[in-house]
């Protein structure tokens, strides 16, 4: 059962960081000017859902530049 409720939580936490990263944090890793459609940022959810760790510190160093 604690299993399955880790995983649950690692899940709304990816579906959360995911969903915060394709709307305003995107713009902030890529080079500037770089356009990013729609079809790019659904694509790029579930990844992102999956790999929240990796996002969120990608996210964070490209901000304090």
């Amino acid at each position: 059962m604690i299993i399955l409720n880790v995983l649950a939580l690692y899940g709304l936490v990816g579906a959360g960081t995911a969903f915060a990263f394709v709307i305003f944090g995107i713009s902030r890793v890529l080079p500037a000017g770089t356009p990013v459609s729609i079809g790019a940022r659904i694509l790029l959810w579930p990844g992102a859902a999956l790999l929240w760790p990796y996002v969120l510190l990608r996210w964070v160093k490209a901000g304090v530049r």
